[in-house]
């Protein structure tokens, strides 16, 4: 454990950020885009859809990356149970928070706009309890993902501060990109065969939400999440993922090509998933050095509106899912263009997201509800002389 504060990453602080607040457009080019959703446009629009295809390929396998990095820092720093107290009230909260405040009415208010009140009675008790661990859970799955990720890490991450001087670190140095790529395919292959052996075994498990959500999504991020921390305790591994590389931006332009072909031509009763596990791990790492880069060269200074934003992002992240599908339901069938609908979804979004931000500010409660910190008293006035 070490008291000594870790120089400021203001440029992780800012990618961390920006990969959150970029679910917003996400999720709004999701209602316009091919693919079916809760609330979808009358018709889809090609440069959205291709938007967020591109975005859904890579976002959050570098989230997960600057997530193992985080976790790993403020691991050297306290002790083992402080540090998973920390970093599961920092995330548990808020997610417990936003079950009932955000999903529990997104989902009533989801019922009535696709007309299925009346088939919830139908549903078998099982039935009801799975469709309620998907829907309240809903876009909260990675802070469900990071509490598991932060339990398991309580062993990994003692066997890694354990070994301080280690051969693995001159192992991590000579990896190229291309056998970066080639072990995060390998990462892909064998989660594809977990879930074919599943599909072919036990295929009803892959539709159970809570098995998903603390199985298959932790199993697919632990290699970003773990990849994060080794960035974090070996140098030379990190100078390499600063430095724009060649071959991750050919790969990442070739892995994503690949993602279209799949998604355009891929059938979910063959290989699509399995394909698209590969995929997209090959996408996840070489994305982290195109993003890295760029952020490094771009991002790493100290900038007030930046850091509103870093502040603001998990808040922001969490309350514009119901406002972007309230603007699906209600506001998208009036607007006559994709695109229009598009930029109005995002003004309509972040701004009242802000403006909800904002509001949180002045309460403490919702403060730490929404943030997992405990809030510090004011000191007391200073009585008149």
């Amino acid at each position: 454990m070490t008291d000594t504060p870790a120089q400021r990453e203001y440029f992780l602080d800012s990618i961390r950020a920006w990969l959150m607040l970029l679910g917003i457009p996400f999720h709004i080019s999701l209602i316009y885009s091919s693919h079916a959703w809760h609330v979808n446009s009358a018709t889809p629009t090609w440069w959205l859809t291709l938007f967020n295809d591109f975005i859904h390929a890579f976002r959050m396998q570098v989230f997960f990356v600057i997530s193992g990095y985080f976790s790993y820092m403020l691991f050297l720093r306290y002790t083992r149970q402080k540090w998973w107290k920390v970093r599961v009230e920092r995330v548990g909260i808020p997610m417990l928070t936003a079950i009932p405040l955000l999903t529990l009415p997104q989902f009533i208010m989801l019922q009535y706009v696709k007309g299925k009140t009346a088939d919830w009675q139908a549903l078998s008790l099982y039935d009801k309890y799975n469709t309620l661990v998907w829907e309240l859970t809903s876009h909260l799955w990675f802070l469900l993902v990071l509490v598991i990720l932060t339990t398991v890490s309580l062993f990994i991450f003692q066997k890694m501060r354990n070994s301080v001087r280690s051969p693995r670190a001159d192992f991590y140095a000579s990896l190229t990109p291309l056998k970066f790529i080639a072990l995060f395919a390998l990462a892909g292959v064998l989660y594809g065969t977990f879930r074919r052996a599943l599909l072919l075994g036990w295929e009803p498990v892959l539709r159970d939400g809570l098995f998903n959500f603390t199985v298959m999504q932790t199993l697919f991020y632990l290699p970003f999440f773990l990849l994060g921390a080794l960035v974090f305790k070996y140098p030379a591994l990190k100078a390499k993922f600063l430095t724009l590389s060649p071959t991750y931006v050919v790969g990442a332009l070739l892995a994503f090509i690949a993602y279209l072909l799949n998604q355009r031509y891929g059938s979910g009763d063959a290989w699509m998933y399995e394909t698209e596990s590969v995929i997209t791990m090959v996408m996840g790492i070489c994305m982290v050095n195109v993003v890295f880069a760029l952020g490094y060269r771009l991002l790493n200074s100290h900038s007030p509106r930046v850091t509103y934003f870093v502040n603001a992002s998990l808040f922001i992240y969490l309350v514009h899912h119901p406002l972007t599908l309230f603007f699906g339901a209600y506001i998208t069938p009036h607007i006559a263009s994709n695109t229009l609908g598009f930029l109005c979804g995002l003004v309509f979004v972040v701004g009242l997201a802000i403006v909800l931000y904002e509001l949180h500010l002045r309460v403490p409660l919702l403060r730490f509800l929404f943030s997992g910190k405990p809030q510090k008293r004011p000191a007391p006035a200073p009585s008149a002389g």
